[in-house]
């Protein structure tokens, strides 16, 4: 599990404020991203073994926003791989076994080996690729509003997760109903 800032403002409307640009809010704002500075956390989770992925749009990337959602991705005896953002800190109170890699710059480690048989099974970076993902699915829009971006990335999600596209599946999706003789 692991969250991302995305940069999404307020495309498509007009902006009253001239000493604050929505670019400057956006690009400029140091530290993790809130709704309020146009940069909303998404968070995401991405199942070991099936490979499906969950993505949510959060407020903020505090405890109280992201356990719920960790806790409804994940089933009560789940290993949760994270990075070491304290707002996961209380994972293993709720009955999630929790490990963490560090990516503190000067102390980075990006994959550990817990068991000692020399898999490096602890890490985030299955996520982190899915950003790199998501943010090229986003790039042709040439910006996001904040208020849509959950939508966006149901998209993603739901074409992440789907692995097969079986003619049924398809008539389905373009509405077609019945097969023409």
């Amino acid at each position: 599990m692991d969250e991302m800032y995305q940069n999404a403002g307020e495309k498509g409307r007009k902006h009253e404020d001239p000493d604050d640009p929505p670019r400057r809010r956006g690009n400029k704002t140091r530290g993790h991203g809130t709704w309020e500075t146009d940069r909303p956390p998404v968070f995401g989770a991405v199942g070991r073994e099936t490979g499906h992925i969950r993505l949510d749009v959060t407020p903020n990337s505090r405890r109280i926003d992201l356990e719920p959602a960790v806790l409804a991705t994940t089933q009560a005896d789940a290993t949760v791989n994270t990075d070491e953002w304290g707002a996961y800190n209380h994972l293993s109170e709720q009955g999630r076994h929790h490990v963490r890699v560090c990516h503190t710059p000067g102390k980075r480690v990006w994959a550990t080996d817990l068991d000692g048989d020399g898999v490096n099974e602890v890490h985030t970076n299955t996520m982190e690729g899915i950003w790199t993902g998501l943010r090229n699915f986003l790039r042709p829009f040439r910006g996001v509003n904040k208020l849509y971006l959950k939508q966006y990335c149901r998209v993603f999600q739901w074409t992440h997760n789907i692995k097969t596209a079986t003619t049924t599946f398809l008539r389905l999706l373009l509405g077609i109903t019945q097969l023409s003789t």
